[in-house]
């Protein structure tokens, strides 16, 4: 029994002995390397951003394109065929079909009224995450929307 504790206090402490070890040499220190202009100069421009997003009103150097607010309401069908349609033609995931009146009916019973089924547009339901993924949509383009897939009015 002593032995067989000595054996393993001795492998134990070999074992100790191999990780300090280990710890000690990937501890150390190196001395920082001093750099040239030439070389500073190339990691400076190698961190720099990107880009840079001009608003309008301010002037953006070298002409660059300037994000703009939308023109107007976009066309529902638009909206549709680029966000809703890969669900609301299929009826993915329980999503109610284009057209599907029995669907949809039952969807506005279960919201209330169409302003509780606009809601859950906005904010996402069940699957459907807010706003169908069109973040920058209006809620009243939202509104539209549900009216050409539903036939629905406000």
């Amino acid at each position: 029994m002593k032995t067989t504790q000595a054996v393993n206090a001795a492998s134990l402490f070999v074992k100790s002995i191999l990780v300090g070890g280990l710890l000690a040499g990937s501890l150390q220190t190196f001395a920082a390397v001093e750099l040239d202009d030439a070389s500073r100069a190339e990691i400076v421009e190698r961190i720099q951003p990107m880009g840079h997003v001009c608003k309008i009103g301010e002037d953006c150097a070298n002409g660059a394109a300037v994000a703009s607010a939308s023109s107007g309401p976009r066309e529902p069908e638009a909206i549709f065929n680029q966000y809703c349609g890969a669900c609301h033609n299929s009826g993915l995931l329980g999503a109610p079909k284009v057209n599907d009146d029995a669907s949809w009916n039952a969807r506005l019973q279960a919201a209330g009224d169409f302003t509780g089924l606009l809601n859950n547009a906005i904010n996402g339901i069940k699957a459907m995450p807010p706003k169908g993924t069109c973040m920058d949509c209006t809620d009243d383009e939202i509104s539209a929307t549900i009216t050409y897939m539903s036939k629905l009015k406000p």
